[in-house]
């Protein structure tokens, strides 16, 4: 299976549930093939869970799910070493980190040294627990979800964190005809039965490697490059994308392309990813912020303003 063949696979079977969000889902499908974190922020209600859950019922895959609360420790998360009586020794029993698919739900109503927590699973893929170190099952993702930063009882997630998420989306309401449907089909019960698993753990690794051999060229290389080099230097930002940020336009890039049956990158390719990709990785300025600007608006300006190398624009293949 190729990975157009696969991505509309999923998309099929996940719409069953997620109702009028197709641009949604492929942002998140292309998340997963490029092996990136996700990040979902919405307000309550908005299907960001049902989303989760319903996708990771496609790639067939293990999956558990972590409520975060203000109470929630590290340890809850990672693991940690327990006294038995029995044996008077120490225990190890690991976390719910130890799986494929992490969802971590509201993420953001934890305190802050436990969404730092997931800092070294996510970008090392193994954790730490009392100095010995623990490689988790691969593929391993976090699929997070949160809601808006001004919402009660939130905590606002560190930079560091959230620079690695492959992309941020917002589902916003669904448009009434498709609410409509939602009401229809889902009404009743929600059951997620009736979607089928397209993969498993190791078909999800052989898809998401399949990708490295897209052809990315100089010149799209460079537009990339600009394209970041640019927020950094933007008079409206304190903080541009990183060299992470950089890495994964590069790979998203490669997986976007793939899913539309093509075997090398275009400029429209980066472009049409960018915003998921790069806008929560951007800081206003308090400048900015005063004017009424957003990160999305600020982004906008920069793909308007950098130009596309010459002969990039209708981009061939390069052998």
């Amino acid at each position: 299976m190729d990975l157009q063949t696969f991505a509309q696979a999923v998309q099929q079977e996940t719409e069953k549930i997620i109702v009028g969000k197709s641009e949604e889902i492929r942002f998140v499908i292309m998340a997963v093939l490029a092996d990136g974190h996700i990040l979902l922020e919405d307000l309550p209600g908005a299907g960001k869970t049902t989303l989760v859950r319903t996708l990771a019922r496609t790639l067939g895959c293990d999956f558990c799910r972590i409520q975060f609360v203000p109470d929630l420790m590290p340890g809850d998360i990672l693991g940690m070493n327990v006294f038995n009586r029995k044996t008077s020794d120490f225990e190890l029993r690991m976390g719910p980190v130890m799986t494929n698919l992490l969802l971590a739900d509201e993420i953001n109503r934890a305190i802050p040294r436990t969404q730092s927590a997931l800092l070294e699973a996510m970008e090392e893929r193994h954790v730490t627990i009392d100095g010995e170190t623990y490689e988790l099952p691969s593929p391993f993702l976090v699929f997070a979800t949160q809601n808006p930063v001004d919402a009660e009882s939130t905590f606002r997630l560190p930079a560091a964190q959230m620079d690695r998420f492959l992309i941020r989306l917002t589902l916003g309401y669904p448009a009434p005809e498709s609410e409509k449907q939602m009401l229809l089909s889902l009404g009743d019960e929600m059951d997620l039965n009736r979607v089928n698993p397209v993969t498993d753990a190791a078909g999800l690794q052989a898809l998401q490697k399949s990708a490295w051999d897209v052809h990315v060229s100089d010149a799209v290389l460079s537009y990339i490059v600009n394209l970041c080099g640019a927020t950094r230097s933007h008079p409206s930002l304190s903080m541009g994308a990183s060299p992470r940020g950089s890495r994964a336009l590069y790979k998203a890039g490669k997986v976007w392309a793939a899913m539309n049956g093509r075997d090398y990158v275009t400029p429209d390719d980066i472009q049409k990813i960018a915003q998921p990709v790069l806008g929560h990785r951007l800081q206003l300025n308090s400048e900015a912020r005063f004017s009424g600007k957003t990160q999305a608006s600020v982004l906008n300006e920069i793909l308007n303003t950098v130009p596309v190398e010459t002969g990039a624009e209708n981009l061939l293949h390069e052998v």
